[in-house]
C-alpha cells in the first residue's frame, strides 16, 4: 500500500581494555580544557558566565555526548546564573532524555514492530520464525523531568517550531505503539497554527509556505508506519484535521482513502475519494498507485487497465516499466 510521504539513536556500549583507555585520555584532554575555562569564570557577568557555560558544554558534549561525564555539573551551573536561557533549557531536555532511555533486545512474533525491521530473526526448535528487535524503554521520572525542560524552552521561545516538533517526537518515542499524546499535542498545535496565523522560525532554515503541513504529512506517515490500531486512527485522525483547514488538500485526501483502503476495508469508499484526488491533482502518483491496487483486488481487469495507463505516465521508471509489463498482460499482449 502506498502512502505518501513528505519527510534519534541509542548504542549499547560494551566496556573493554582499549574502550576504556581511550576514554581515560578523552577524559584528561577534556579536564585540562574544564580547568582552563575555570581559569576565567571569576570576575565575569552573568551574562558573560553564561557564554562562558555555553562553550564548556559545546566542548563537553562534542567529546562525550549529551549525558557525557560533567555535562550535569556544567548544566546545573549554567541554569544559576541564567535560568531562562534557551539553549541551556533544551541541553537540560536533551541531557534528561537521554539519561531516561535505555535498549534491550525483545522477541517478538511480527516481522515488523513499531515500524522497524528486527535486528536478527532466527528460527525456533519448531521451524517458526522468531524476531529480534531492539526496543528502547524510558524512565518515567527522568522523562518527565526532560519534557519539563522542554516545556520551559518552548515557552522562552514560542515561535520555535522545532521546539514544539521535538516534544511531539519525544512522546511518540515514549508512547511507541498508542500515540495519544503525541497525536493531542499535534492536533493543538494545528489549531494554533490556524487561529494565530503562526509566523514560525526554524533556526538555520528559511521555512517556505507549505512547511506545516508537510510536517504534518511526516508525522501523519509516522504515525502510519506504527503498524498498530492507535497508529492507524492517529493517522486517520491527524489528516482529517488537516482537512478541516483545506479541504481540498490532494495529500491529506489521499490519506483518508489509504484509511479506508487498508484499515476500514472499504474499497467503494476508498476508490471514491482517490477519483477526487484526481480531479484536484490529475495525475497523483499516490493516488494513481493505489486506484491501481483496489481496482486489483476487486478483480476488475477493466478498471485496473484504465489506471495503469494512466499511472504508466506518473510512475518512475522501474515501477513504470513493471505497471506496462502488467497492462500488456491485461490486454493480451504477453504472459506474466
Amino acid at each position: 500500500m502506498q502512502v505518501r510521504r513528505i519527510p534519534p539513536v541509542l548504542h549499547n556500549i560494551n566496556p573493554s581494555d582499549r574502550y576504556q583507555t581511550v576514554m581515560y585520555r578523552k577524559l584528561s584532554l577534556l579536564a585540562a580544557a574544564v580547568l582552563a575555562f575555570s581559569a576565567h569564570v571569576s570576575g565575569q557577568s552573568p551574562s558573560e558566565l553564561s557564554e562562558t557555560y555555553s562553550g564548556r558544554y559545546d566542548l563537553v558534549v562534542s567529546k562525550l555526548g549529551y549525558a557525557g561525564v560533567g555535562v550535569e555539573t556544567i548544566l546545573n551551573q549554567w541554569e544559576e546564573v541564567d535560568p531562562m536561557n534557551g539553549k541551556m533549557l533544551v541541553a537540560k531536555f536533551n541531557y534528561y532524555f537521554t539519561k531516561s532511555q535505555s535498549t534491550s533486545v525483545t522477541v517478538r512474533p511480527e516481522k515488523k514492530y513499531l515500524g522497524a525491521d528486527p535486528v536478527l530473526s532466527l528460527k525456533d526448535s519448531t521451524g517458526t520464525d522468531v524476531y529480534y528487535f531492539q526496543e528502547v524503554f524510558y524512565d518515567d521520572s527522568l522523562f518527565s523531568m526532560a519534557m519539563s525542560y522542554l516545556d520551559k524552552a518552548v515557552a522562552a521561545e514560542p515561535l520555535r517550531i522545532d521546539l514544539r516538533f521535538t516534544k511531539a517526537t519525544a512522546l511518540m518515542s515514549y508512547e511507541k505503539d498508542s500515540p495519544d499524546m503525541a497525536l493531542s499535542y499535534l492536533l493543538g498545535l494545528v489549531d494554533k497554527n490556524v487561529t494565530e496565523n503562526c509566523k514560525w522560525e526554524y533556526p538555520g532554515a528559511e521555512l517556505g509556505e507549505d512547511f506545516f503541513s508537510q510536517s504534518m504529512q511526516e508525522y501523519c506517515f509516522a504515525f502510519y508506519s506504527l503498524g498498530t490500531p492507535s497508529g492507524y486512527e492517529a493517522f486517520r485522525t491527524l489528516s482529517e484535521r488537516m482537512l478541516l483547514v483545506d479541504p481540498k488538500d490532494p495529500v491529506f485526501l489521499a490519506n483518508t482513502g489509504t484509511y479506508d483502503f487498508v484499515v476500514a476495508k472499504d474499497l467503494k469508499k476508498a476508490l471514491k475519494t482517490y477519483k477526487k484526488v484526481l480531479k484536484i491533482k490529475p495525475g497523483d502518483y499516490t493516488a494513481l498507485k493505489n486506484c491501481v491496487l483496489l481496482a486489483r483486488q476487486q478483480n476488475d481487469v477493466k478498471l485496473e487497465k484504465k489506471y495503469l495507463s494512466e499511472f504508466i505516465s506518473c510512475a518512475p521508471e522501474n515501477e513504470r516499466l513493471a505497471a506496462r509489463a502488467r497492462l500488456e498482460y491485461l490486454s493480451g499482449k504477453q504472459t506474466l
